[in-house]
């Protein structure tokens, strides 16, 4: 798998403010110069963004289309097999197009109708604090670029598949959006680092590898798992645990692997009793509340 340095390639903006995206030797777009162009371009646009302004749409090339098109047939299959009711419901609303990457706005128009909801393009990696506090404003950063053509069932840095398949799924779902919003909240009055950082802790353990018990199955419910093919092959061998924020918390996650553990819900009622408990009664004196 990929080092984590890899994962998130860092946007920058020099003197003359010409942007570039800066990968790492062993990221697939390391020695193709055009993709490292288009990368800077979508990242530009990214960062001239004002909120409330138009999404800009990005000329996405038929490579970029024909990984969209192989991965999404794939997905599609695994999700009837492991995907829980509600992020299919999400997806069914949210009714990507097959034959091509969607335009982010396009998307965010279709969730903001779903549940108010709404995509903004980030350049890269967002600070914690900034991406979960947008989340309190019904507001969803998301990159806008797609996986190199040549790895395109894995991909080292959350991408469009990863934003809209995923996450927009979610959104488009009106009890896991309403969790979304209830993690921006919570972010927005905390001040501790270590509060936040348990909160973002269990974000990850449930709303991006999270699983729920459905008719007697283990489902995936996570926007991580449920956006990568090869995860989702394989999540039942992880050791799956019952949710516990401590555990959650002390587990620390991987980025640059796929999760050795993972947390389920008995329900997805249970989810959402066990999330809305701990967002609001998390502070930051007590950190770590009883759950």
């Amino acid at each position: 798998m990929f080092k984590e340095a890899t994962l998130y390639s860092p946007v920058i903006k020099d003197d003359q403010g010409i942007v570039s995206v800066i990968f790492a030797k062993d990221h697939p777009g390391y020695h193709d110069p055009q993709y490292q162009k288009h990368r800077a371009g979508i990242a530009e646009a990214a960062l001239r963004y004002v909120p409330g302004q138009p999404v800009p749409d990005i000329a996405y090339t038929e490579e970029e289309h024909a990984t969209w098109r192989l991965v999404g047939a794939e997905l599609a299959e695994k999700h009837q097999l492991h995907g829980c009711r509600e992020f299919l419901e999400g997806k069914e609303r949210l009714a990507l197009p097959a034959d091509r990457l969607p335009q982010l706005g396009e998307a965010s128009a279709a969730i903001r109708e779903a549940t108010g909801f709404c995509f903004s393009p980030a350049a890269g990696l967002v600070e914690v604090r900034d991406f979960y506090g947008s989340l309190a404003d019904r507001r969803f950063q998301a990159t806008q670029y797609i996986r190199h053509f040549s790895m395109p069932r894995f991909s080292p840095e959350p991408d469009m598949i990863h934003e809209v398949v995923g996450h927009g799924s979610h959104l488009s779902n009106q009890r896991l959006a309403d969790l979304y919003e209830l993690f921006g909240k919570a972010v927005r009055r905390l001040r501790s680092k270590e509060a936040v950082g348990m909160v973002s802790s269990v974000f990850w353990f449930a709303l991006e590898y999270g699983l729920v018990r459905e008719d007697g199955k283990i489902k995936a419910c996570g926007a991580s798992l449920l956006s990568s093919c090869a995860e989702l092959e394989r999540f039942h061998q992880a050791d799956i645990r019952p949710l516990d924020v401590a555990s959650m918390v002390s587990q620390g996650y991987l980025v640059e692997q796929y999760q050795p553990v993972l947390f389920c819900a008995d329900s997805f009622a249970h989810l959402e009793e066990f999330l809305s408990t701990f967002l609001v009664t998390v502070n930051d004196s007590n950190p770590l509340p009883a759950v």
